[in-house]
């Protein structure tokens, strides 16, 4: 050992604090370059400050941070030219661990051990999760300061002494080891890079570009800087362009479609976040693609997964988001206590509402025309956030099947004449499948009525929402009953008909009826003119069917089979032929309720094929006559 050496134990009370820092600070380890790159960056800065401020004299106009591998001896540089450190301060920062035990900070912290180490400023020693020996060299800007030598063997023993580093600077370098191989590889750095680095403040280099030349790739004399794209977030508004935001989308994203509209966040109090979110186009509703709103810090991608800190319904959005103030080394469950992160979800919540309520107002036709692709996020917010709700009742549209547009109130004013029961109640006809239903929309249209259409995989819980929002209302899907029933005027009278009437009726259609189905056959006095027989499911199980359908199906109402109601419209001459010569008119019969069948999209197969068959001798038999 060279006189000059210091040997030493590093300032903990226990010798298990490296095991610590390898097996739980991080559960990805791969973490240790975003935090001695950021360290680095935070180095360069401070100089800069200082510089800025008079303090230091130095030129800082290429401050840059260097990446260096060398596969083959299996190391890994970082590289700074930043404020370096004397002896003191490299034994204040980095011999001096701030706990007074590991085991208290073990006991204190056991339950955030996934992401806990720059919490604590312990960015550094995430070094040791992937090597056998680091080594410090270091020199500082102030004027006669020593260049200092550290070395550290992932044990609390290090050595220090004198550098031979002749420039201002850091320059930390990794030994990896042997299971740290991955490490090695040029492409898992690029990567690592590309994925936290690429929006620092501070020049990252690694390496040289490459160009093709004579048939292979050889490097160029110009560094390959890693954070060549500009951070958008980080500029005013007011300087940007529709086309800064869409291009800064494209690299963000390069395979997605360019995004509907955007919201610029910025705010510095109480609390200091910026960012970009975007809506993307909705292409396909049940594929959703989360986790692609990116969280920074200062500039430093932290993660994608951001359910903790944004509602739920906003992970839908693209983006980034960056702020200092969200505890980010901390666990899931104390990010959901966090009061910081509570007022972030708030304000980015309120800044939605605001953006989609302006251009609600200011470019009501573009937003009918994005409607259709933002309709399934906005119906999610509405369902899981109140505060959001009660916005977007002001801007949230309804779509009938002409394909028009209408705000929530006015549809109810629209319809509020033609549509209110004898019992004073709104009723909000919908149809979810145009062509499934296209019989029943027509016979709602026949009577002066309006249908909206209601595909999306949320509008069963969506109606449900606004049945308890809108006030003396009702919502029914346009082949729950007969339109008559739907929107009943006044009390209609049931057919007299005696129990064992009924009982044979019933008998009778079920025999036409498949016999895989639970059918429940009603008399009803539809009018001479009306369908003969009308086939109806409960609006009440029915939606309770589809919603739990959309949660898994794992409940109640998920595991009741689809039942019919068989309205049997006693006032249609053709069900009045039927039932006088009810012991001679299976044929009739077959016909009349496979036409009811088939218009509810229920025939099939034989059934389907014996119709037609049973419609072309019919149809011969009018010929021959």
């Amino acid at each position: 050992m060279k006189d000059s050496e210091l040997k030493g134990k590093i300032g903990v009370t226990t010798e298990n604090i490296f095991p610590v820092i390898k097996q739980f600070l991080y559960s990805d380890h791969e973490i240790f370059l975003r935090e001695l790159v950021a360290n680095a960056v935070d180095a360069s800065r401070k100089l800069k400050a200082l510089a800025l401020s008079g303090e230091a004299d130095c030129d800082v106009s290429d401050l840059k941070v260097e990446i260096e591998l060398d596969e083959s001896a299996r190391t890994l540089k970082v590289i700074d030219h930043g404020i370096g450190m004397t002896g003191d301060e490299v034994d204040r920062y980095i011999n001096q661990i701030a706990f007074s035990s590991a085991g208290e900070f073990l006991e204190k912290y056991k339950d955030q051990m996934s992401s806990i180490i720059g919490h604590f400023g312990l960015g550094f020693y995430s070094a040791f999760m992937v090597a056998k020996q680091v080594v410090i060299d270091t020199k500082s800007w102030k004027e006669g300061s020593d260049a200092v030598r550290w070395t550290c063997d992932g044990s609390p023993e290090f050595t220090m002494g004198k550098s031979d580093k002749a420039d201002r600077g850091t320059v930390i370098t990794l030994h990896l080891d042997d299971d740290s191989s991955e490490f090695a590889s040029k492409g898992r750095i690029l990567s690592l890079l590309d994925k936290y680095c690429k929006f620092m403040p501070v020049s990252i280099v690694f390496g040289k570009k490459t160009e093709w030349k004579d048939g292979k790739e050889v490097e160029t004399g110009e560094d390959n800087v890693i954070n060549s794209i500009e951070p958008l977030w980080t500029k005013a508004p007011s300087e940007l362009k529709d086309e800064d935001y869409t291009g800064f989308y494209k690299a963000l994203y390069p395979l997605e479609e360019d995004p509907m509209f955007w919201i610029h966040l910025s705010v510095d109090y109480p609390f200091n976040l910026t960012g970009i979110l975007y809506f993307p186009k909705i292409k396909e509703r049940m594929e959703l693609s989360r986790n692609k709103i990116q969280l920074f810090c200062n500039q430093m991608f932290v993660t994608d997964h951001v359910d903790n800190i944004v509602p739920d319904f906003l992970t839908l959005l693209h983006g980034v988001i960056d702020s200092p103030d969200i505890p980010l080394n901390v666990s899931r469950s104390y990010l959901q206590a966090d009061a910081n992160v509570k007022k972030i979800s708030t304000y980015i919540t309120k800044k939605v509402a605001d953006r989609l309520e302006e251009i609600f107002k200011e470019q009501r036709e573009a937003f009918e025309q994005k409607w259709d692709n933002i309709k399934l996020f906005i119906e999610y917010g509405m369902l899981s956030d109140e505060k959001f709700c009660e916005k977007a009742m002001g801007f949230a549209l309804l779509k009938n099947t002409d394909g028009k547009y209408f705000s929530i109130e006015d549809y109810g004013k629209a319809i509020a004449g033609e549509q209110t029961d004898k019992d004073k109640k709104t009723v909000y006809l919908y149809a979810t499948d145009t062509e499934a239903q296209y019989s029943f929309i027509e016979a709602a249209k026949n009577r002066g009525y309006d249908v909206l259409l209601m595909d999306c995989e949320l509008d069963a819980h969506f109606v449900n929402l606004l049945e308890t929002k809108l006030k003396d209302c009702r919502f029914a899907r346009v082949d729950s009953d007969s339109i008559d029933n739907l929107v009943a005027k006044e009390e209609k009278s049931k057919p007299e008909m005696s129990d064992d009437d009924r009982k044979a009726l019933e008998e009778l259609f079920k025999k036409a009826l498949p016999a895989d189905g639970e059918y429940t056959v009603e008399p009803e006095n539809m009018g001479a003119g009306a369908e003969p027989v009308v086939i109806t499911q409960s609006e009440f199980l029915r939606r309770y069917r589809e919603m739990s359908a959309l949660g898994g199906g794992m409940n109640f109402y998920g595991q009741i089979p689809a039942s019919y109601n068989i309205k049997v419209n006693m006032e249609n001459p053709l069900v009045q032929k039927i039932w006088e010569n009810r012991e001679d008119s299976s044929e009739l019969l077959s016909q009349v309720v496979d036409l009811a069948l088939l218009s509810n999209g229920m025939l099939k197969g034989k059934a389907l094929y014996d119709f037609i068959e049973r419609s072309t001798d019919i149809l011969k038999g009018k010929i021959t006559d």
